[in-house]
């Protein structure tokens, strides 16, 4: 596995990725984020994808139920379909971060990649504890190493012939649950063991990228291959993100296409809007840092894709690309920022 990246079609080169977006969901169910709508908009929780609804589905997605099922059979319909596109738009590898907790199927995967020619990654580890069964709030770190372990060396538990590629999206709460201290435990002698690329979810709190850090290091995971994702709505302050990126980890962009400022998990976050995110990404690299920003939408719900009224995953390069190119980014900046870095970052090093 040293210097290839593994795909659930197979291992391939790094080279071949093309254009990545390293924080994906293509089927999920994220019903534990289900947060009930006031009293005079409870009637609005089970309502039509219909024009009309629209707006306040945007405004609300964690309180439409359907809206917290990419599992149905129209909603991977149209998945599929998307897919098509955004490698007609030049796309080439999407890295999905369904872990286990919120309904991964790498079969799915699979099927899509077949049809469509797209390098799907899978995610191997474990969601925030919240998602978990009570038979998995116990096992021990030792049982975490040996799950993730056979996933990216031998076959996914749910699918015997198809390896995961990275570990992640590995979920934590702020504070952490003690589940939650050993999955990144886990996650660091794993990826010291293996060589292999890691993701992480931090919980919302400004604070919480630095104390995963900090335990995943001290497990003995290495910097260079762990993405911090969704600092969009964790590290608001400039000075505080360059600090953060120093430490030689990625810094991951990942909420593009998501335009509403009100955030239901955390109403004390002003969601940015993608200007915002470029602006901040533009400051990375012109402190130094180019090399360590991926980017991505994570769409988890229907109502961000195309069929449904939303950007769609191939958004960031029909539309954040070129204004990316007219905020003062180079066209080398963002080939290193949607390729080299991705398939750096993907490529195993053991």
């Amino acid at each position: 596995m040293k210097g290839k990246v593994q795909t659930v079609c197979g291992l391939v080169d790094p080279g071949n990725l093309g254009r990545t977006l390293t924080h994906e969901h293509l089927i999920m169910n994220f019903e534990l984020m289900f947060t009930p709508a006031t009293p005079e908009d409870r009637h609005m929780e089970n309502c039509s994808f219909t024009l009309p609804n629209l707006g306040w589905i945007r405004q609300n997605p964690f309180s439409h139920k359907p809206n917290l099922h990419m599992d149905q059979p129209e909603v991977m319909s149209a998945v599929m379909a998307e897919m098509g596109e955004y490698k007609k738009r030049g796309g080439g590898t999407i890295v999905e971060n369904t872990s286990f907790g919120i309904k991964r199927n790498v079969r799915f995967m699979s099927e899509i990649s077949h049809k469509q020619g797209v390098n799907i990654v899978a995610g191997a580890g474990y969601y925030v504890m919240n998602a978990q069964p009570k038979e998995t709030l116990g096992i021990s770190v030792e049982e975490m190493v040996e799950n993730m372990t056979v996933e990216l060396t031998v076959g996914c538990h749910d699918a015997p012939d198809i390896r995961c590629g990275i570990i992640g999206e590995i979920g934590c709460s702020w504070p952490l649950y003690d589940f939650e201290r050993r999955t990144i435990q886990a996650t660091g002698e794993t990826q010291a063991s293996l060589g292999c690329p890691v993701m992480f979810h931090p919980g919302r709190h400004h604070d919480a990228p630095e104390e995963i850090f900090r335990i995943y290091t001290e497990a003995g995971g290495h910097p260079s291959k762990m993405v911090m994702a969704h600092l969009d709505r964790t590290i608001h302050e400039l000075d505080a993100l360059v600090e953060f990126a120093s430490l030689g980890t990625y810094c991951e962009y990942d909420l593009f296409g998501i335009e509403v400022s009100h955030y239901q998990p955390n109403a004390s976050v002003d969601m940015p809007s993608d200007a915002q995110r470029i602006a901040r990404i533009r400051h990375l690299v012109e402190a130094g840092f180019g090399s360590k920003v991926v980017i991505a939408h994570d769409i988890f719900s229907p109502h961000r894709l195309e069929a449904y009224g939303g950007h769609g995953y191939s958004h960031i390069l029909k539309n954040v690309v070129p204004k990316m190119l007219d905020r003062g980014l180079s066209q080398e900046d963002i080939d290193k920022i949607l390729i080299t870095n991705p398939a750096t970052w993907l490529t195993f090093t053991k």
